[in-house]
Formats: structure tokens, C-alpha cells, sequence
């Protein structure tokens, strides 16, 4: 049987699909701008049918009526990383999360840590070898996929065919759901500029060279970064993800890739996170390397991107450079994500340039703090801690003194705290 019969054979309604997952089965759930929207809402309807039912994923976008009140003991969410639409679930209690670095997700699922009966994916359709590509979301979703016991997999005309190790043969796939709809959008920037953004992605610019590699986490201080690099030569990246803002630096001539120590030539990435155009964009283009996330985020594999620039954020810093980004206190709020994969990989790499980046204040309060609040999870430890950037300017940490740290961290926290947190810190015998 030719592969194009394979697939018309493969082809149900998605009810039909979702017949296929057992109580007491672990799903995982393909996720970011990628998620199986009618084979996850025909999951849901079929859920009253089904007693714990696990369903493992990182972020997600779009609603999320599978983590409602009215699925428990039925559905039972495990989050890898929290994002905002199960994170009342998870700080009430109704759902679960598993921290893990972003560099080993996939191997908690392929060395059965966490075994997979059943990966809901979202593919582009297939080329005319019978290779489907799994478009804007390749690096957790592949190797998790291949491990998995039944592959159900909605393949949508909208969803982009991307290169790089992004592909699965239709004979892999066991139900499939032919749809067509668009994907889901996250625009970076938009509406009036930031202030206090822009000015931290000024001072975060200052940082950049000539010919760097770089890693852009999620949020809008990467992204507002990109617009400061105009006047650089020859930039490249390797990063988790990327958005709307490198579309311009490639059109600029700025953004080449020609002189990165690895996979010279190309972006390399895990998955895309913004808009249509972007999707568009990364259709087919052979600039473009997608890649599983633990080759992508594995920190040895950073380090060989020669002036490595990683870019990343905190919820607080205290004054000895512990970074908190992945909860407010004991309250969990996202994860560690691949921050600190490339903290330390950037901070290994031959002029390696790791940089965490927050506004000086949220509201009425401090976000470079005396001491982290109660609960607060260390994601990146005073040891890998390297650059420091708010709007006030840059504290460069490594290798400093405690007392060092506090003065620098100090001049640049927000003004109105310098007063208090200079007592703070003699209280602590930090200065």
C-alpha cells in the first residue's frame, strides 16, 4: 500500500479518534501556538466516558476547557510549564506540575519517566514522500510523538510545512483529522511602546556584538531588543523560540547567520511564537532549522555558538543574584522553561554574553529584593548568574563579591527602594 492510501485509510472524524484513549491513560498534548483544537474539543466531550485520564503538556494558547472544574476525575492535567490558561487549575489544586528543564522535557516521556500512551499532534499536510511536518511546534513534540504507544494527529491545510528534524511519515500515524482552520496568534509588541521596555532593551543591546548568536526568550523585552541591533553585522540565532521581530532583521541584512559556529547559515529553533505572517514566513524556508528541544536547549550544544548572547527574564533578583522567574512565592506561575539551559550554555560558550532582564519594580514593589519571598523558586542560582539588566542600567555579577553583588544590583533597582534595600542589605552584613 502507497503512503497516500496509508493516509486515506488513517482518516476519521475526530470522535471517532479520541475513542482510542483508555481510562488511566497519559496523553501528551502538543502545545504553544499548536494545539489540536478539534480532536482536544472532541476529547473533552468524550472525557464524562473516562476516570484519569493524565494529559502532560507545556505552555498552551487558547482556552482550556479540559482543565475546567467539571473534569475532575476524568481529565487531570500535568503541566511542564504553566502557562496562563491552567494556572488557576494548578494553584488551586485541581491540576499538577512537574518542574523540569526544557532541555530534558522530551526525555522524561522517550526514557519512560513519564510513559505516553497516547500524542495528540498538529501537523501540516503531507509532502508527496508522505513526510507531514509538525510546523510551528517541533521541539517538544517530536521525540515525544515517536514514543508514544498511538499517535493521533490533526493535519490542518493552514499549518505550515517547516524544515529541518520536523518531519514523521504518515505510516507513524494511527487516526488522522483532516481540519483547516488558522492557527492561534500571539503578537510581542503592538500599541504603544513600553517605556521602561524599551529602555531595558536599549541597555540589553549594549550588550551585543558583532556577529553574536542569540537566544530570545518569551515576552516582550526579547522582542523589543531586536530593534536596537540595526547597526550590527552578521547576527545569527539559536534559541527555544523566535517571533515576528527577526523577520526584519533577515530583510535588513543584519540577521545572516554567516559567521555562527554551529549550523552556520541557519536559524535554528525549537518552535515559532507570533503571528500569520510569521507562519507564513517560516513556510518552507530553508533558513529556518528546526530542531528537538534537547539538542536545541542542551546546554553543551549552546556553548559551541561562539559569543552566545542568552536572553531571559525574572519575576525577582535578590541581592546576592538568585533569579526567581518560575513562581511569587510559594504560588506556582510558569516554570524554568529553557532559561537556565542557556544561562549556562551562553555562560560556557567563547564570549558568552547570559543576560536576565526585569523592570526595576512591579506596581508599589521592588523587583531586586533583599531576599526572595518565602517559597520562591530558584531557577537561576547566584553561581550562574552573569548579567543583571533593568531600565537603571547593568550589574554584571559574575565573579563578584556579595557585597559587590548588593551595591551593584542596588544602583540599578528603582530609586525610590536604593534607600531601603541599602538598609537591608546592612542588616544581612551584605555591605
Amino acid at each position: 500500500m502507497n503512503w497516500a492510501d496509508q493516509y486515506k485509510s488513517k482518516v476519521v472524524r475526530a470522535e471517532q479518534a479520541v475513542k482510542s484513549i483508555q481510562s488511566g491513560n497519559r496523553i501528551f498534548l502538543t502545545g504553544n501556538c499548536s494545539i489540536p483544537q478539534v480532536v482536544l474539543a472532541a476529547l473533552v466531550e468524550h472525557a464524562p466516558e473516562l476516570q484519569d485520564v493524565e494529559i502532560c503538556h507545556a505552555l498552551t494558547i487558547g482556552s482550556a476547557d479540559y482543565v475546567s472544574p467539571e473534569m475532575e476525575g476524568h481529565l487531570r492535567v500535568n503541566a511542564l510549564f504553566i502557562g496562563h490558561n491552567v494556572r488557576k487549575a494548578v494553584q488551586e489544586g485541581r491540576a499538577d506540575f512537574t518542574p523540569v528543564l526544557l532541555s530534558e522535557f522530551p526525555l522524561l516521556f522517550k526514557n519512560k519517566y513519564l510513559p505516553v500512551d497516547v500524542a495528540l499532534v498538529h501537523l501540516s499536510p503531507p509532502d508527496e514522500h508522505g513526510f507531514c511536518s509538525f510546523g510551528v511546534e517541533v521541539g517538544l513534540s517530536k521525540t515525544i510523538a515517536e514514543a508514544a504507544k498511538i499517535i493521533i494527529a490533526e493535519v490542518n491545510e493552514q499549518m505550515p510545512r517547516t524544515l529541518g528534524d520536523s518531519f514523521i511519515h504518515v505510516n507513524k500515524l494511527n487516526h488522522i483529522v483532516p481540519v483547516n482552520y488558522p492557527l492561534p496568534e500571539v503578537p510581542m509588541g503592538g500599541g504603544e511602546e513600553d517605556v521602561i521596555t524599551e529602555t531595558i532593551a536599549k541597555n540589553i543591546a549594549e550588550l551585543i556584538p558583532d556577529r553574536a548568536t542569540m537566544q530570545m526568550g518569551i515576552g516582550a523585552i526579547p522582542d523589543a531588543v531586536l530593534k536596537y541591533l540595526y547597526d550590527r553585522e552578521d547576527l545569527g540565532v539559536h534559541t527555544e523560540l523566535f517571533s515576528d521581530g527577526v523577520i526584519e532583521l533577515v530583510e535588513a541584512g543584519v540577521l545572516t547567520n554567516a559567521h555562527k559556529t554551529l549550523h552556520p547559515g541557519k536559524i535554528v529553533a525549537g518552535f515559532i511564537l507570533g503571528t500569520e505572517r510569521l507562519y507564513k514566513w517560516a513556510h518552507n524556508n530553508p533558513l529556518i532549522e528546526f530542531h528537538r528541544s534537547e539538542y536545541v536547549n542542551d546546554p553543551f550544544v549552546i556553548a559551541q555558538n561562539d559569543r552566545m548572547v542568552a536572553i531571559n527574564s525574572a519575576i525577582e533578583v535578590d541581592l546576592t543574584g538568585q533569579v526567581c522567574a518560575d513562581s511569587i512565592g510559594p504560588k506556582l506561575y510558569s516554570g524554568v522553561g529553557g532559561q537556565l539551559d542557556f544561562i549556562y550554555g551562553a555562560s560556557r560558550a567563547k564570549d558568552g554574553v547570559p543576560i536576565i532582564a526585569l523592570p526595576s519594580k512591579a506596581k508599589r514593589f521592588s523587583r531586586i529584593v533583599p531576599m526572595l519571598k518565602q517559597g520562591a523558586g530558584v531557577v537561576t542560582t547566584r553561581n550562574h548568574v552573569h548579567f543583571i539588566v533593568t531600565e537603571y542600567g547593568i550589574a554584571d555579577l559574575y565573579g563578584k563579591t556579595i557585597r559587590q553583588r548588593a551595591q551593584s544590583l542596588i544602583n540599578i533597582a528603582h530609586p525610590e527602594f536604593r534607600e531601603e534595600l541599602t538598609c537591608q542589605a546592612k542588616e544581612l552584613h551584605y555591605i
